[in-house]
């Protein structure tokens, strides 16, 4: 499986999982502070592994190509937003190999919380669990847009932004990255989005909340993508005390911002 990397290409290898809808261009936001503190981020394309591929197998299928990647070297994991399933799940299968995940804006089991009402994705999420067909028609239309009429897409997803994430929808920087993250996503069609949002939403593995590493929780208190009592769900199901960072007035993408440079910070000193 393909990856992208940035900072310091001889740094310690940290894994990224980008959100959903995400791609590895994503991960561009840490590149600065990886450099600076010598740290190599890796993030893997996974919207780009086989449709065909589900379940416990695809998170195996992305180990493989960590394990590829990385020859056996320690790991930290950085995830971010639904990707911060997926890392939990990986990290489960990658016990031995990992000493901390950062979560940031991260994602709990919708059946674990009463989360839902308070989420934007709210219409998406209740459309992907109640007609799984009609969801898929949206996501193409969705690839389809983000080909071809981005401005509209970004108008859409961010209708309801809140909280710094209104400040970062004006900057012309943030639209231009947004517009190279979703066309990268979308680039093989809609599969791999969908694949995601329906793993998402399936129980997540007892073993997702087993795992040893070191534990930091990042959320901004006005996220309403993955509300911040999202991040208080996941640190009471997990089993060693979790470190949560409060990131007062941020939202979704700005507490990502915000995060990196901290982050990085952390684990080089880690």
């Amino acid at each position: 499986m393909d990856f992208t990397d940035y900072g310091d290409p001889a740094g310690k290898p940290v894994i990224y999982f980008h959100g959903v809808p995400g791609s590895p261009h994503e991960s561009s936001l840490f590149d600065a502070p990886a450099r600076e503190h010598g740290l190599r981020i890796l993030c893997f394309n996974r919207f780009a592994i086989d449709r065909t591929i589900t379940g416990t197998d695809y998170y195996r299928h992305i180990v493989q190509s960590i394990s590829e990647a990385v020859q056996g070297a320690h790991l930290d994991v950085i995830g971010f937003s639904l990707g911060t399933h997926v890392a939990l799940e990986v990290g489960a299968l990658m016990q031995d190999q990992i000493r901390n995940l950062h979560l940031i804006s991260a994602a709990a089991p919708l059946d674990a919380g009463d989360y839902l009402d308070e989420m934007a994705g709210k219409a998406v999420f209740s459309l992907a669990r109640q007609s799984p067909c009609l969801f898929g028609w949206l996501a193409r239309c969705q690839a389809l847009l983000a080909k071809r009429a981005f401005p509209l897409l970004f108008r859409m997803l961010f209708a309801s932004a809140r909280g710094q994430d209104c400040k970062r929808v004006q900057d012309p920087k943030f639209r231009a990255l947004l517009c190279q993250v979703l066309q990268q996503a979308f680039a093989s069609g809609a599969a791999g989005y969908i694949r995601d949002i329906q793993q998402y939403l399936q129980p997540w593995s007892a073993d997702a909340f087993s795992g040893e590493a070191d534990i930091s929780l990042w959320h901004g208190t006005e996220d309403n993508w993955s509300p911040f009592s999202m991040s208080e769900g996941l640190a009471g199901r997990l089993p060693l005390p979790v470190r949560i960072e409060r990131m007062d007035g941020l939202s979704h993408y700005s507490c990502l911002y915000a995060a990196a440079p901290l982050v990085c910070k952390r684990l080089a000193s880690g």
